[in-house]
């Protein structure tokens, strides 16, 4: 009988522990799962956060247009500082106006810092050729000349030629100016037009307007062929002069970028023109170009 009783009593206890042992097996089972789990998940928020970085990474390149410029890191501008509202020395001796704004503009779209070198207007083409500058901007008008040489991006501006003369000038209209001395801008599009259309005998050039007027001032000359923006702000700073009303010609201005760097050309046209979508570009003109 007591072996009966041991033997049941050992078979109860083999039950126990192989229970015991079951549940021991179930939970370690259990915890290696979650282990895996665990584990896949944080490889999985791993992957996902590199994935999340290298986006970002693509689009700041893709922000700065993967352009190469002069200087890396950079957008270097070459202009004329004689031309204002669109770029002139302010009282701390910086340049300033609306080219200068627009391009600052630009170059924080790309992630790039500016920089403006100020030169002769008939120099900066031959600038971004040589690789001194990255862009031209001042005022430049697109012309089949310029075209042979540089490339441009959309237009930003239109400008208008207008004719400066004195207030006692017998020059009344374009069709008066035939045999007149005429004084431009070296290298602008009021040279070329005016050249072509009177000669170039009877056109005075100068390295910026400011030289022009004074020379109209000093009787040098009959006129001055410049755009109606930089010809307002001269007539305003020097009595005895006045604008004709009569038009000399409309044209765009456009950002001109060497031929050899079209990448450039591309990121600067989409960033110019979401500048001028959200309504930056039209800001800034009105805040130097007060509506008549």
């Amino acid at each position: 009988m007591k072996k009966l009783v041991a033997v049941l009593l050992a078979g109860v206890m083999c039950a126990s522990l192989a229970a015991c042992g079951s549940d021991a097996a179930d939970e370690s089972v259990t915890s290696d799962a979650e282990a895996v789990v665990e584990e896949t998940t944080e490889e999985t928020e791993e992957a996902a956060a590199d994935e999340a970085a290298a986006a970002d990474t693509e689009a700041a390149g893709e922000a700065s247009g993967e352009v190469t410029t002069v200087t890396e890191g950079v957008l270097t501008m070459g202009t004329n500082a004689a031309f204002p509202p669109y770029e002139y020395y302010d009282d701390s001796d910086n340049v300033v106006g609306i080219d200068a704004e627009i391009a600052q503009a630009i170059a924080d779209k790309l992630g790039l810092t500016l920089e403006i070198q100020d030169m002769d207007f008939n120099s900066i083409i031959t600038a971004i050729q040589s690789g001194k500058v990255d862009v031209g901007i001042a005022g430049m008008t697109v012309s089949e000349d310029r075209l042979q040489n540089v490339d441009f991006t959309d237009s930003y501006a239109t400008g208008v030629q207008v004719i400066i003369v004195p207030e006692d000038s017998e020059i009344e209209s374009v069709d008066d100016l035939e045999g007149k001395l005429i004084g431009v801008q070296e290298g602008t599009t009021g040279h070329i037009y005016c050249s072509d259309d009177y000669g170039e005998e009877n056109v005075r050039a100068y390295t910026n307007g400011a030289t022009a007027v004074q020379a109209l001032l000093s009787n040098q000359i009959d006129c001055v062929v410049i755009d109606q923006q930089p010809a307002l702000s001269f007539v305003e700073a020097n009595e005895g002069l006045k604008i004709l009303d009569t038009e000399y010609t409309i044209e765009d201005y456009a950002i001109a970028v060497s031929k050899d760097n079209p990448a450039l050309r591309d990121a600067i046209n989409t960033a110019l023109n979401e500048l001028i979508e959200d309504g930056t570009v039209q800001s800034i003109l009105d805040k130097y170009i007060t509506a008549e």
